[in-house]
């Protein structure tokens, strides 16, 4: 794949690593290496040419002052010639250990100026190079020579950034940047060919934004005059977006991942495939922080790029400026074959030409795209204006006119319905009742039933409602309120705020809880709630000492996620706390059972006190859920749901039913499931059974 590899070398942990990575891959394809080392002798002359004035009066004789300026010619020159051969020696000796051919260059001057000069003329298909150099700093992001030269050059490049620790094992999976363009399609391909000969799995990630649009409008809404609201019409776009483009959207970026999936089991190979909503560099670069890949790969531009400029898209100079991993930006361009047969092969009628030409030019692209795959898998060699509703109705479901559908979202409805939401790529199904998800193809869903929100609105203290910038109002629980008010930073909060009113719009929910404000609150601000940045630290651990509240780390979830205690653990009763889900439930739950302990006066905390815990909280719902039941229903106040007599008996066949899920249930699925057992108790209650 690769024949010339293209190494900058300077001696640093990042330089010795790319060193390490080239005779990897040079190995692998029989490909040679040129090593390259950039000294500035110029600049140290000229730099002593302008310090001359300020020498004593016994140097400034002119023969002494010759003679200084010899010595500084040998000592400086001919030193830096000297450091870069010997750069270049050692890796000229792995290269021959190793049977690959190499070729060494030593050049004086400035050094992304003189590396991107050499890389142009070298024939060079593939540059590997240090993040950081010996500049490096503690807070050092990329260096100025790789950011420069990464930039500029046609070449693809692999930038290094992960410095594996002692012992730590090599990672095992290449995420690759799916976004529709042939260059997301060539990083693929790339992928691919690497994972083969390494040994490593793929993943693809697709992210789209249906945020954007939303923040903006709430940004403008205060600034345009009456006369420009009235002609913009923000509840018009906002339904515009909500109903048609951003399901739209997700389903076109489904079909990207579904066709580069297809490009991979052509040649033999599997891949798992993840659609996320969001801006695109910051949910990649979340997504690979969290499951540390080998590799990143990405085109050097995505969809909207110029293939006639050198300079890189903005996701792709994000993620080489914030990847933790290694990251490969690729110039390769492939279009998959079933494109390319549905551009040959497949001819536009004059009135569906008109139609498209009235397509945002935005997105023109994408739609042109998703219509031809259409047309293809129809049979049809003709695209008519039939065929551009069918896509529509596909790809952005209406299900009734944008003057009716102003009227089934009326201002301030509450949910009255149940809704389900895909468990795969999170977006929230038309029916109450799907058999499988219209974008992602799940078939996993998550029921969310006015009942439990009403459940979780009292265990929160109540709900307020909050008009949003259209005038629609949404309800906030005190403590996702209270959650949105610790961001001081009054323009970050405005933009959280959208952003959670933005989602719970997309996910047809009424209601704002805290969790689901939580996780979007972190994403927001980087912050884990009530934390720190989680930039700050290269794990999870918080920085403050945990010593310094008498707490210490007890254990690790399967994510990683710490558990600390000022109490001593058993090792069961630790892995029971773990199985309870992560968030305030986990909080919550922990908090009540060291309440126990300090009641027993004992500083050791085993599983019968976590399994009394447990109870202790599934008691408490059950009574909440009981006595809101009883509220609404008077020929049920006089009975109240009692808990089975046997608590452990109880939590067993709980773990049971939730045990078939692929991942844990957060606290929503835990109501639920709450639900159900509740009903069966009113139906044994109601037959007379104990």
């Amino acid at each position: 794949m690769y024949k010339r590899i293209y190494v900058p070398v300077d001696n640093s942990a990042h330089s010795n690593r790319a060193i390490e990575a080239a005779l990897s891959i040079g190995k692998a394809f029989g490909s040679e290496l040129v090593g390259c080392h950039v000294y500035a002798a110029k600049m140290h002359d000229y730099r002593f040419k302008q310090m001359e004035y300020s020498l004593p009066e016994e140097y400034l004789e002119e023969n002494e002052l010759e003679r200084q300026r010899k010595i500084h010619d040998s000592l400086i020159t001919l030193g830096l010639e000297l450091i870069s051969d010997s750069y270049l020696e050692q890796m000229k000796q792995r290269c021959e250990s190793e049977g690959i051919p190499f070729e060494s260059r030593m050049i004086d001057g400035k050094h992304h100026v003189e590396i991107r000069r050499d890389l142009e003329k070298s024939g060079c298909d593939l540059m590997i190079v240090g993040a950081l150099g010996l500049g490096r700093q503690r807070d050092s992001q990329i260096g100025s020579v790789c950011e420069r030269v990464t930039r500029a050059c046609r070449q693809d490049a692999w930038i290094i950034k992960h410095l594996p620790k002692k012992d730590e094992p090599e990672r095992d999976t290449i995420l690759v940047g799916i976004d529709g363009s042939p260059q997301s399609f060539g990083a693929l391909e790339t992928a691919l060919t690497l994972a083969k000969q390494f040994g490593k799995q793929v993943e693809l990630i697709a992210v789209y934004d249906p945020y954007l649009h939303y923040m903006v409008f709430n940004g403008l809404v205060g600034c345009l005059t009456e006369k420009a609201a009235k002609v913009f019409r923000f509840e018009e776009q906002n339904q515009l977006h909500e109903e048609i483009i951003d399901t739209g959207l997700a389903q076109i970026y489904q079909s990207h991942l579904e066709v580069a999936e297809q490009l991979a089991a052509a040649k033999g190979m599997e891949v798992g495939k993840m659609l996320l909503d969001g801006k695109t560099f910051q949910k990649i670069h979340d997504h690979a922080r969290k499951t540390k890949p080998w590799l990143l790969v990405m085109g050097r531009i995505g969809l909207h790029g110029d293939p006639d400029e050198t300079c890189l898209g903005s996701n792709s100079e994000n993620l080489l400026r914030l990847a933790e991993c290694d990251i490969l930006l690729t110039t390769a361009s492939v279009r998959p074959e079933l494109d390319v047969r549905a551009e040959e092969s497949i001819r536009w009628t004059p009135q569906a030409e008109e139609r498209m030409e009235r397509v945002p030019k935005l997105v023109v692209g994408i739609a042109r795209t998703a219509i031809l795959r259409l047309a293809l898998e129809k049979g049809h060699s003709v695209i008519t204006s039939s065929l551009l509703d069918e896509a529509m109705a596909r790809f952005m479901p209406k299900q009734a006119p944008m003057d009716r559908l102003a009227e089934a979202v009326a201002i301030g409805r509450a949910q009255e319905h149940a809704v389900a939401v895909c468990k795969g790529c999170g977006l929230t199904a038309n029916e109450p009742d799907p058999a499988i998800c219209s974008v992602c193809g799940g078939k996993r869903f998550e029921v969310l039933t006015a009942e439990m929100v009403e459940s979780l609105v009292k265990a929160e203290g109540g709900a307020t409602d909050e008009p949003s910038y259209d005038g629609r109002k949404l309800r906030w629980t005190e403590e996702s309120r209270r959650a949105l008010r610790r961001i001081d930073e009054a323009y970050l909060r405005r933009r959280t705020k959208a952003r959670i009113e933005k989602s719970a719009r997309l996910r047809k929910l009424g209601t704002v809880t805290l969790e689901f404000a939580q996780r979007l609150i972190e994403e927001e601000t980087g912050l884990p709630f009530g934390g720190t940045p989680e930039n700050s630290a290269s794990d999870s651990e918080p920085k403050t000492d945990p010593e310094a509240d008498g707490k210490r780390l007890i254990a690790r979830d399967d994510q990683h996620n710490p558990l600390f205690s000022a109490f001593d653990w058993t090792e069961d009763a630790a892995a029971r706390i773990l199985r309870v889900p992560l968030g305030f439930m986990r909080d919550r739950t922990q908090a009540r059972i060291e309440e126990l302990a300090r009641e027993r006066g004992g500083r050791q905390i085993d599983l019968e006190q976590v399994e009394a815990g447990v109870e202790l909280g599934l008691k408490m719902m059950v009574e909440m859920v009981s006595e809101q039941n009883a509220g609404s229903d008077p020929e049920r106040r006089e009975a109240p749901v009692v808990a089975p007599e046997c608590p452990a008996a109880r939590e067993r066949a709980f773990e049971s039913k939730t045990s078939h899920h692929e991942e844990p249930l957060n606290e929503v699925s835990q109501m639920s499931e709450l639900a159900a057992v509740r009903m069966l108790l009113i139906e044994k209650r109601d037959a007379g059974e104990e």
